[in-house]
């Protein structure tokens, strides 16, 4: 199969588009013909190598596994032996190891029936960003109809998501971006919508109950200022500006500055639950969440596609097309 493989850290140059051996499938596992692929800024991260942190997981001089790519919408083509929630020819999406390929080996608990309505571009833009944006709000800033919350980084892959998954939960919701996305993110709902380059909204007066910073373009303290005396802060700013820890440091800082306050610093890791993709699914499903798309690049086009990520210029998801639909009937060999 043909797989975008990288054998070295680096920029996106290292990334090479060749042959490799389509990947064993456990018992528990399916074989997804990849139909297309969405671009994380993890994906970035784990090409160069960084945070230096975190090399003991990627592999230390050179990552462990060489396919890149985490989000994965295709079609099944054979099942494990011991899989009871799918058939082959189902349209699924969820995560993935190495969906930069022809073929993945998933786990049947990391994947969902792809929402009807969804293209496979589209749902393959959802697991990662979409369940950040999920798992925020809902389990960590445990927003509820009437609150004010407020996304930084509003018309980004997780911010779209943000603000229609807020309004779904029921609050009022102030968009932060550029002066260009302004209809974007006004289109997906958000009441109010701030132009960073003109007004500074942790200097305006109002009060928010949480805060989604997918920027980091604020300090800690000046984000505090924005939030009501009991408000949740969400920390998503993954800048790595610092090569070693990335904003660790920032969030140890956080730590110490909130644990005398009344407000809280909602810190997490995304995790990769089934549930919440179908919640996503059910979303996407009910019109109450649309994916918001930069652009779909073709399967060549990935260095392209990750370099666009890396430099934060998306608006929107960008995903990768691996496979047209006239594959979807081709075979495993």
């Amino acid at each position: 199969m043909k797989a975008m493989v990288q054998d070295n850290y680096g920029s996106a140059d290292v990334l090479e588009l060749r042959e490799i051996a389509k990947p064993a499938m456990g018992e528990h596992e399916v074989l997804v013909r990849v139909r297309a692929a969405g671009v994380n800024p993890a994906d970035w991260a784990i090409m160069s190598g960084l945070p230096y942190i975190a090399r003991p997981v990627y592999g230390l001089r050179k990552p462990k596994n060489i396919v890149r790519g985490i989000d994965v919408a295709g079609v099944i083509e054979a099942i494990g032996t011991g899989v009871t929630r799918f058939l082959p020819g189902d349209e699924v999406f969820g995560w993935s190891t190495g969906s930069f390929a022809d073929f993945a080996a998933v786990s049947e608990e990391a994947l969902a029936l792809k929402p009807a309505n969804a293209s496979f571009e589209q749902a393959a833009a959802v697991p990662m960003a979409g369940s950040v944006a999920l798992q925020a709000l809902r389990d960590h800033g445990k927003v509820n109809a009437g609150q004010k919350v407020l996304v930084n980084g509003a018309s980004g892959g997780i911010g779209t998501f943000a603000v229609q998954i807020a309004k779904a939960l029921g609050a009022d919701v102030t968009g932060v971006c550029s002066a260009r996305n302004m209809d974007l993110v006004r289109s997906i709902g958000a009441d109010n919508v701030i132009d960073y380059t003109k007004e500074d909204f942790t200097r305006s007066g109002q009060k928010y109950d949480v805060i989604l910073d997918n920027v980091s373009n604020h300090s800690l303290s000046d984000l505090r200022r924005a939030l009501t005396p009991t408000g949740t802060l969400l920390p998503n700013g993954g800048r790595f500006d610092h090569r070693w820890f990335a904003s660790a440091g920032r969030l140890i800082g956080g730590t110490v500055m909130f644990r005398f306050t009344s407000q809280t610093l909602g810190r997490f890791l995304v995790s990769q639950s089934r549930e919440d993709l179908i919640v996503l699914k059910d979303m996407i499903e009910s019109g109450k969440v649309t994916p918001v798309m930069d652009r779909a690049y073709s399967f060549s086009e990935t260095p392209q596609a990750i370099g666009r990520v890396g430099a934060g210029h998306a608006r929107g998801k960008i995903a990768i097309t691996v496979s047209q639909a006239s594959m979807q009937a081709a075979r495993v060999a």
